[in-house]
C-alpha cells in the first residue's frame, strides 16, 4: 500500500471526500462503484468495482475460444484494465490499464472497426509497433451501463477487418454483457 500524505475527516453523515488528484489518477468519475475491504488491522481499502472482474475467468476461456476461431488476437476489457487476452500478446497487455482512445471509444457505445491507419492503442504502454494492425472494438453493455469492451485484433499487418470480424466481437460482447446480469 503506498501512502498519499493526505488525510480527510468523516463528516456527520459518514462521508469522505476522495481527493480529486487521487480520483483522475484512478479515473474514479462520479457514480463509479466501488468495493469496500477491510483488514484486520483496521485498514479500510477502496477498491473500483468491475462487474466483468467477476467473470474474469469465464472472459479467458472465451477469448481463447475466439482467437482459435478467427486467427486473431481477442481481448476483453474492463473500462479500466483488460482483463482477458488471448495469443501471444497475453503478458504484454493483461492487467494493463486501457488507453484513454479505448476508453473514449467504449463511452461512445458504438462498435468500430479500425484499420491500420486508424488504429489506436490498448493500454497506456502499449507499444505501436505490437499493436498497429486492424482492430475491431465493441462495448459490452450490462443493465444498459457500458461495463467493458471485446477487442479483435489481427495477428498480421495488411489484414482488413470487417463486419463478420465486427458481428464476431458483437455477439461475443453480447453473451459476456447478458453473464454479468445472471
Amino acid at each position: 500500500m503506498k501512502a498519499t500524505g493526505v488525510v480527510r475527516r468523516i463528516d456527520d453523515l459518514g462521508r469522505i471526500v476522495i481527493p480529486k488528484e487521487i480520483r483522475k489518477t484512478l479515473r474514479i468519475k462520479e457514480g463509479s462503484p466501488l468495493e469496500i475491504f477491510t483488514e484486520k488491522e483496521g485498514d479500510i481499502i477502496l477498491r473500483k468495482y468491475s462487474p466483468i472482474g467477476e467473470i474474469s475467468s469465464f472472459s479467458s476461456e472465451y477469448v481463447e475460444s475466439l482467437s482459435k476461431v478467427t486467427d486473431l488476437i481477442a481481448i476483453v476489457a474492463d473500462k479500466d484494465v483488460v482483463i482477458a487476452v488471448s495469443g501471444t500478446q497475453k503478458k504484454d497487455l493483461l492487467e494493463q490499464k486501457i488507453s484513454t482512445e479505448l476508453e473514449k471509444i467504449i463511452d461512445k457505445r458504438e462498435s468500430v472497426v479500425l484499420d491500420e491507419s486508424s488504429s489506436i492503442l490498448i493500454t497506456e504502454k502499449g507499444n505501436k509497433e505490437k499493436e498497429c494492425k486492424s482492430q475491431v472494438i465493441v462495448p459490452i453493455i450490462s443493465d444498459s451501463e457500458v461495463t467493458g469492451s471485446v477487442i479483435l485484433v489481427a495477428k498480421e499487418s495488411g489484414v482488413k477487418l470487417g463486419k463478420q470480424e465486427e458481428q464476431i466481437a458483437q455477439v461475443a460482447a453480447n453473451f459476456l454483457g447478458n453473464q454479468m446480469e445472471i
